[in-house]
C-alpha cells in the first residue's frame, strides 16, 4: 500500500463504506450470548438539545494539565461502561489512554501450584491491560505559547473539556466516551479565525502495527495475544467541516482545519459465554472498530455530543443530593486547591463533598454499563502492569465496587457484576469440583464431599482463579447478588441468579462440621455446625475453623435463598434442608479477654489488631445481624462496637470506606464522617487519599501509591448509609447525619432495601419531608427520631411525608 497521498479534498465516510464493514461484523446476532464488543443499534438522536448551562452542571476545575507521568493521579477519566481513557489536555498533544473492559492476557489458569492453590502471575491468571493510546499533535501550540488556559471534567454532561487563548483565539476542545455510539469522540473547535494542524496517531501498547487506509479515511490495528489469547483491535478516524484531512500512512493529517473530529473506538473477541472458551471467533474486532467510527463520523458533531449527553443525563440525574453550602472562598479554588484546603483547614466544604459522591456516581455510569464489572481499577489504566493485574478480588473489592450502586439511583450499573457471575459461574463450578479437594489444598473439604462451587480470592475474565483459594467468597458473591433483589424487587433477576445461590448452599452443605461447644452462660454442651479451614482475610491463622467471616456470610446465604425458594415457588424441599443447617450454624461469641466479637474461635487475638479487613464485622456491615435497635443483645453490639474501635480510623482509602459504613450503622455520626473526611485528605507523593482527579490512591509501599476504585464507591456508600438506613420491611432516616451537614441539605433518588426510592429534606438536623415511592415494594415501615410509621403502597404509588412529631 502506498503511504503517501495528495488527495487533499476533506472526504467523510459514506454509506457504502459502512456497509461493507457491517457485513463482516453481522454475523454476532447467531450467537447464543451477546459478545462484550457487537454490532450497535443505531443511536437515538435528540430532536432538542439537552445541554446544561455551565452553572447547572458540577465541574472539577484545573489550571494545568495533565503530566504524562502522572495521569493516573492527574489524567480526567471518561468511558462509556466498556471502553474508556484517561484524557491528558496538554494545548500540543492530547494524549488519550485508551482501555477496553475486556481486554486481558491470560486464560483459565486451571493447573494448581504445588501447594494446591492457583498460580497468580501475569503469565498464567493474566492482566487487564490498555487497548492504545491515541495522541492528537499540534504542534504550534505549546503550552509556553499560550495563556488563560483551564480544563475540566463536567459530571453532569460527562464531558472533558479544555480551552487556551493563542495570539488572540481561543481554542477549545471536548472529549467523551458515547455509549449510544459505542465511540469516544474529540471535538476541536476556536473562536476568533484561527486553524488547527497537526496529527492523529492510534498505536498499540503490545508491539501492533497500525495501517491507514485513504479511501475509508481510517487508520486501525488488530491483534491476538499468543496461545488462543483473545482478539483485539481499534481504529480511529477525523473529519472537518473547513480544511483538510488525509491519511498519512498509519496517521491522520490535518491542515488548516476551521474545526476537527476525531472519532475512537476498539474491543476485542471475548464473549461471556464459558461453553464457547470465553471467545467469539467470529468475531473481527479490528473490522467493528473500523465500523463503529466510520458510522459515528457520518454524523455532525452537534448530534454526536447531543446523543451523549441526553444518554448521559438520563442515568445522572436519578439522583441528586445537596448536604449544605459551601463558602465563596471555597468556590473560587479550582480542584486541587479545594481539597488541600479542606484538609489544611479542617472547615468543611459541603459541596465539595457532595461533588465526590457525585463523581463516585460519574465512574459507575462510565465504568459499568454492558460489559464487565467494574476491577481494582475500574476502567482506567496508565500501563500494562497494574498492581493485582487490576482483576477481581472477591474478599472485599468487587462487592464494594457495587454498595454504591442501587444506593444511589444506578441500578442498571450493577447488571455488569451479576452477568459477569453468571457467565462464569459453569467454570466456576467445573474448578470446584475437580480442584478443590486437591490433597494439596489446605482448604479442601474434610468430608471428602464435593459439590456446587466456590472461587478464587481473585478472579480474571477466562472463567479462573488466581492465589489462594477463597471458600466463603461464594457466599459474599452471592449476597450482594441477592441484595440488588431487595432493592428492585425484581423476580425475573431473582430467577436467574437462583442457581448461583443454590450452587453456593450446596457447596456448604459438602462443607460444613459438626461440633460441640459449652455455652458460656449455661455450661450446657451443643453441637453446632462450623465452617472447615479457611482463612480470615488476610490475617491470622491460615487454617482455622469456624472463622466469623465464613460463619456469618454462610448464615446470610442461606436465609437468602431460603428467601429466593419461596419467593420463586421452587426447590421447597432444599430450603428446608438448609433451614435446618442455618438453626445449627454456630454464631460469634464476645471474647472475655479482649471485650471483642471473636474473629476465630478463640478468645484470643490471633491477628493484626488494626488491619485493615473487617472481616469479623461483615455481620455489621454489608450484612443485618448485628444491629443496635434492640434486636442484637447488647453484648454483641457492644463487642462489635469495642472491636470497630480497635481497628481505627486510619488505613487505606477502602479500608476507611467500610469502616465508616459500620460506624454508620451504628449511628455514631461523628466517626462515620472523620472517616469520609480521612478518605478526602489529598495524596502526596503517594500517600492515601484523593488524588488530584479525585480517584482515591492507595499507599502500596513509602513514595508510591496507586489507584484503587472501591474506596471511591465505597466512600460514597458510606456517605448515603449516614443519611438513610434500609433493610427489607424498615426504613430509617439521618441514622448518622454528622454536624457538617446538618444546617441543611436534600438528596433524591435514594434506592432503599424493599423495594423504595426515596427522597429526602431536612433543617438544623431534622427531617422535614420524606416521599417515598414503590419500585415494586408493597410495605414497609418508616422511621425518625423514635416514631415509625407503618405504610402501604402499590408499585408506582408514592406517599410524603412531613410530621414526624407523632
Amino acid at each position: 500500500m502506498d503511504d503517501q497521498t495528495n488527495d487533499s479534498t476533506p472526504r467523510r465516510p459514506s454509506r457504502r463504506d459502512i456497509l461493507s464493514l457491517a457485513a463482516a461484523v453481522g454475523a454476532f446476532s447467531a450467537l447464543g450470548g451477546l459478545p462484550a464488543y457487537a454490532a450497535s443499534a443505531p443511536a437515538a438522536r435528540p430532536s432538542a438539545s439537552p445541554l446544561l448551562p455551565e452553572a447547572s452542571t458540577t465541574r472539577f476545575r484545573y489550571p494545568a494539565p495533565a503530566s504524562d507521568s502522572a495521569m493516573i493521579e492527574q489524567g480526567l477519566p471518561v468511558g462509556n461502561g466498556r471502553l474508556g481513557a484517561l484524557t491528558g489536555n496538554d494545548p500540543s498533544r492530547e494524549l488519550l489512554l485508551l482501555t477496553d473492559a475486556t481486554l486481558w492476557t491470560g486464560g483459565r489458569n486451571a493447573v494448581l501450584d504445588a501447594d494446591g492453590q492457583f498460580p497468580y502471575a501475569r503469565e498464567n491468571f493474566g492482566s487487564f491491560t490498555l487497548l492504545g493510546r491515541l495522541t492528537v499533535d499540534i504542534p504550534d501550540h505549546d503550552l509556553s505559547a499560550v495563556s488563560d488556559y483551564r480544563r475540566d471534567l463536567d459530571i453532569s454532561q460527562g464531558i472533558v473539556s479544555s480551552s487556551y487563548v493563542r495570539s488572540g483565539v481561543t481554542y477549545e476542545r471536548q472529549i467523551f466516551a458515547s455509549h449510544p455510539d459505542d465511540a469516544i469522540v474529540l471535538h476541536f473547535s476556536q473562536r476568533g479565525g484561527g486553524r488547527y494542524t497537526g496529527t492523529v496517531t492510534l498505536a498499540g501498547t503490545h508491539g501492533e502495527t497500525t495501517t491507514g487506509d485513504r479511501f475509508r479515511m481510517d487508520a486501525s490495528f488488530g491483534a491476538a495475544f499468543p496461545d488462543g489469547g483473545l482478539r483485539y483491535g481499534a481504529a480511529v478516524t477525523a473529519f472537518s467541516s473547513a480544511g483538510t484531512v488525509t491519511i498519512d500512512g498509519p496517521r491522520i493529517s490535518f491542515a488548516g482545519c476551521r474545526d476537527l473530529t476525531v472519532v475512537v473506538s476498539g474491543g476485542t473477541n471475548y464473549a461471556p459465554d464459558a461453553s464457547a472458551g470465553y471467545r467469539d471467533p467470529a468475531l473481527d474486532p479490528q473490522k467493528l472498530a473500523r465500523s463503529k467510527v466510520l458510522t459515528a463520523a457520518r454524523h455532525p458533531y452537534t448530534s454526536l455530543l447531543h446523543s451523549h449527553v441526553a444518554d448521559h443525563r438520563a442515568l445522572f440525574e436519578r439522583m441528586s443530593i445537596s448536604l449544605g453550602a459551601s463558602s465563596s472562598v471555597q468556590r473560587r479554588l479550582d480542584t486541587w486547591e479545594r481539597i488541600t484546603a479542606r484538609a489544611r483547614d479542617g472547615e468543611a466544604d459541603p459541596e465539595l463533598e457532595a461533588s465526590y459522591l457525585q463523581f463516585s456516581r460519574y465512574l459507575m455510569i462510565a465504568g459499568s454499563r454492558d460489559s464487565l464489572p467494574l476491577s481494582l481499577q475500574g476502567l482506567w489504566l496508565d500501563g500494562n502492569d497494574p498492581d493485582w493485574m487490576s482483576d477481581y478480588h472477591t474478599d472485599i473489592n468487587i462487592q464494594m465496587n457495587y454498595w454504591m450502586a442501587d444506593r444511589a439511583g444506578l441500578s442498571s450499573s450493577f447488571d455488569a457484576y451479576a452477568d459477569y457471575c453468571l457467565a462464569q459461574l459453569p467454570s466456576w463450578t467445573e474448578l470446584t469440583r475437580t480442584l478443590f479437594n486437591d490433597p494439596r489444598n489446605r482448604y479442601r473439604n474434610s468430608s471428602g464431599k464435593i459439590a456446587g462451587w466456590t472461587v478464587a480470592i481473585s478472579t480474571n475474565i477466562h472463567g479462573g482463579g488466581g492465589w489462594w483459594w477463597h471458600p466463603a467468597g461464594n457466599a459474599w458473591l452471592s449476597n450482594s447478588l441477592f441484595e440488588h433483589y431487595e432493592y428492585t424487587q425484581d423476580a425475573a433477576y431473582l430467577a436467574r441468579i437462583h442457581p448461583l445461590l443454590k450452587g453456593a448452599c450446596e457447596f456448604w452443605e459438602a462443607r460444613l462440621l459438626t461440633t460441640t461447644v459449652t455455652d458460656p452462660s449455661t455450661g450446657e454442651d451443643r453441637e453446632v455446625l462450623i465452617a472447615d479451614s479457611d482463612w480470615s482475610p488476610e490475617h491470622g491463622p491460615l487454617d482455622a475453623k469456624g472463622i466469623t467471616y465464613a460463619q456469618e456470610l454462610v448464615r446470610s446465604l442461606f436465609e437468602n435463598y431460603r428467601t429466593a425458594c419461596s419467593v420463586l415457588g421452587r426447590d421447597a424441599g432444599h430450603s428446608r434442608t438448609i433451614g435446618a443447617l442455618q438453626e445449627r450454624l454456630y454464631l460469634p461469641r464476645v471474647s472475655p479477654k479482649t471485650g471483642w466479637l471473636e474473629e476465630w474461635m478463640s478468645p484470643d487475638n490471633l491477628g493484626e489488631t488494626t488491619h485493615r479487613h473487617l472481616s469479623p464485622l461483615i455481620g455489621l456491615f454489608p450484612g443485618d445481624r448485628i444491629r443496635p435497635d434492640g434486636s442484637t443483645p447488647k453484648e454483641v453490639v457492644d463487642g462489635a462496637t469495642a472491636l470497630l474501635t480497635a481497628r481505627g480510623t486510619e488505613s487505606f482509602g477502602w479500608a476507611n470506606a467500610w469502616r465508616s459504613l459500620c460506624w454508620a450503622r451504628l449511628k455514631n455520626a461523628d466517626k462515620a464522617y472523620q472517616l469520609v473526611v480521612n478518605n478526602l485528605r489529598p495524596s502526596i507523593g503517594g500517600t492515601n487519599g484523593t488524588a488530584m482527579n479525585l480517584f482515591d490512591i492507595y499507599e502500596v509501599s513509602a513514595g508510591r501509591g496507586i489507584f484503587q476504585i472501591e474506596s471511591n464507591f465505597g466512600t460514597a456508600a458510606a456517605m448515603i448509609e449516614m443519611l438513610v438506613y434500609s433493610r427489607p420491611g424498615h426504613i430509617e432516616l439521618l441514622p448518622a447525619l454528622p454536624a457538617a451537614w446538618a444546617r441543611s441539605g436534600s438528596v433524591t433518588g435514594v434506592g432503599v432495601r424493599g423495594g423504595f426510592v426515596i427522597d429526602l429534606r431536612w433543617r438544623d438536623g431534622k427531617v422535614t419531608e420524606a416521599r417515598l415511592r414503590s419500585v415494586g415494594g408493597r410495605a414497609t415501615t418508616v422511621s425518625y427520631g423514635g416514631v415509625a410509621r407503618a405504610l402501604s403502597l402499590k408499585p408506582g404509588g408514592s406517599v410524603t411525608l412531613r410530621d414526624f412529631s407523632r
